[in-house]
């Protein structure tokens, strides 16, 4: 059921963070909660969290030691935490005549239900997320430069091969976790049930440009991908190469000492 939220408030604070890999939610969900998919948990005296299997967490009208207090308590859930997580802030306005506007980080919503902190939380969550992989891909490619750039003067380094397989497993990684567990062009499930909200979610996702900063992620992933497998086929060639030189020059020893022990036999 539909809750009204913060009913004495006319503005509440948000930040959405990207913690970890994942969240085990199988602990939380044996907790009272405002709703579910995504899970809806209150927290602090009058504030609430929004949670994301996938590692991201939206927290609404929490104080600073009651945010603290919470992602403390949280740390035993999160798989894989990050050094240091992406965060965004934003600040929910209530103003039923400009309902769905976006400006400065200022989200203007109708009312404080449930459903709408919860569409609020799965764009901004989706938000964080981009910015990690967008960091992790801007990474991956100051890595891959100096590879290239020594390209120009040779391929016969192993170490290069090793180094570029580590990036190939980081480019795939990043991509199976962006398809695979956000679904970040997804609509959220929760539009089926609340069509009347997906005109905030479409506003929502095109202020933040979730589509847009998704299809240029992919752009670079694919790029990545097409140039550390470019390089790995180079170095498997010219690896190749080696070997076939090393088979004829056994051969053509081979046929010296044969030669030589004909001709010392006569």
């Amino acid at each position: 059921m539909d809750k009204h939220l913060f009913l004495e408030k006319t503005s509440v604070k948000v930040r959405a963070l990207f913690l970890g890999e994942q969240i085990d939610h199988h602990a939380l969900e044996n907790t009272d909660y405002l709703a579910h998919d995504p899970l809806v948990v209150t927290a602090g005296d009058h504030g609430c969290v929004v949670l994301f299997r996938y590692g991201a967490v939206v927290l609404f009208g929490l104080e600073p030691i009651e945010e603290a207090s919470f992602l403390t308590n949280l740390k035993p859930f999160v798989v894989q935490p990050f050094e240091s997580p992406e965060s965004e802030d934003a600040l929910l306005r209530l103003d039923p005549v400009g309902a769905g506007q976006v400006e400065n980080g200022v989200i203007r919503l109708q009312d404080f239900t449930t459903a709408r902190i919860q569409i609020v939380a799965d764009v901004l969550a989706k938000s964080v997320v981009l910015a990690q992989y967008e960091n992790g891909t801007a990474k991956v490619f100051d890595r891959l430069e100096p590879f290239a750039t020594s390209l120009q003067r040779t391929t016969k380094n192993d170490q290069m091969g090793k180094e570029l397989l580590r990036q190939l497993g980081t480019t795939l990684s990043i991509q199976h976790r962006m398809v695979g567990r956000v679904e970040i062009i997804d609509k959220p499930e929760l539009l089926w049930d609340s069509p009347n909200l997906d005109r905030i979610y479409q506003r929502l996702e095109n202020e933040y440009e979730i589509r847009e900063r998704h299809l240029a992620l992919e752009r670079k992933l694919g790029l990545l991908s097409t140039t550390a497998e470019t390089v790995l086929n180079l170095l498997q060639h010219n690896s190749t190469l080696r070997v076939e030189w090393y088979v004829v020059i056994l051969i053509v020893v081979e046929i010296l000492l044969s030669v030589y022990s004909i001709v010392m036999s006569h």
